[in-house]
């Protein structure tokens, strides 16, 4: 079969690999889409700290099954998309219910080889029933889950003022999610091009670059009270630190984005708002249900999410291309 390997950072090649055969409680799944995020990025780019390579990327996948268990509950033919944390089931956070911050976890396309290939073979329990979806929208699943997630963590409220600062994939489903829960969503970034992109496309009509003065900005746009919630998916430690700003006294950190290094606060800053900070990790299984509803329903502006595609066999020219274009790429899906 043909698989994507990142060799080694900057070394894209496609191979020839021996089709997976499944064992017990395992599915095979023919993969015909897979979303590119930021972590495919960080991996062709050497910057990722849970990785070794080789490594087959990918971890936003749909396709369809070619074999399941019998009492698995699908069947030969079913498009689905896969959720690619795999958790051990044993583990504290796996008895708390929450798979997604699994000690032991082992996430596909980072830790073990993922679905940049033209079969998989996964635990049955990772299939998502994604009957009714395109191929392409299946594969997006997965990221939209990760901002659906975060806003169940920051608990919002109908007419709670929102900040998503970065308007990257993940905070754009923020976002999405925080509007869908009646929020009142002002979006932060310093790319004037991603924000125009959001407001004439996506329906965001408050944004705001982010720049020197931005944090008189937002007093300005909140008449000094700053926001009820503020989720910050940057990636980015001094963004994450200076977030705790635009934080109402009284109100809520979601951080979504990662970075490697430490992060500090202003205590007094910290304090003085009886700040709660929440930290937001890959996604749940409901999420991944809660974003199939609301493609359904027609609440997610899906196919404008969706800005680039490209063939399997052009990854490994076109992946550096798209890294370079990063301000005008919102969601990439490479085509089996």
């Amino acid at each position: 079969m043909k698989a994507v390997v990142c060799a080694e950072p900057s070394q894209l090649e496609i191979v020839e690999r021996v089709a997976p055969t499944p064992g017990p409680n395992e599915a095979l799944v023919r993969i015909r889409r897979v979303g590119l995020c930021g972590t495919d990025y960080h991996i062709f780019a050497g910057r990722h700290p849970f990785l070794s390579y080789p490594r087959v990327m990918g971890h936003e996948l749909a396709g369809d099954v070619e074999q399941a268990p019998a009492n698995s509950g699908f069947h030969v033919g079913q498009l689905v998309a896969i959720n690619p944390y795999l958790n051990c089931g044993t583990c504290i956070a796996c008895r708390r219910g929450k798979p997604n911050a699994c000690v032991n976890i082992s996430v596909l396309g980072v830790h073990a080889d993922g679905g940049m290939c033209e079969r998989l073979v996964v635990p049955q329990t990772a299939l998502i029933d994604a009957t009714g979806l395109t191929p392409d929208h299946a594969a997006m699943l997965e990221f939209l889950a990760i901002g659906a997630h975060a806003v169940a963590r920051g608990r919002l409220q109908a007419g709670d003022r929102v900040l998503i600062v970065g308007a990257g994939p993940i905070g754009i489903a923020s976002g999405l999610f925080a509007r869908r829960a009646g929020a009142i969503v002002t979006l932060a970034d310093t790319r004037a091009t991603r924000l125009a992109y959001a407001r004439t496309r996506l329906g965001f009509d408050t944004i705001v670059e982010a720049g020197p003065d931005l944090s008189t900005a937002l007093d300005d746009l909140t008449d000094g009270e700053m926001f009820d919630a503020v989720f910050d998916a940057t990636g980015n430690l001094t963004a994450m630190a200076q977030s705790l700003n635009y934080v109402a006294h009284g109100g809520t950190l979601v951080l979504v984005g990662v970075a490697p290094g430490e992060l500090v606060f202003a205590d007094p800053e910290f304090h003085k708002r009886e700040t709660t900070l929440v930290a937001s990790r890959n996604a749940l299984a409901e999420d991944f249900r809660r974003v199939i509803d609301a493609i359904r329903g027609g609440d997610i502006p899906i196919d404008a999410l969706h800005t680039h595609s490209l063939d399997a066999d052009e990854v490994p020219t076109r992946l550096p291309e798209l890294i370079t274009e990063a301000d005008h790429v919102l969601k990439a899906v490479v085509r089996f």
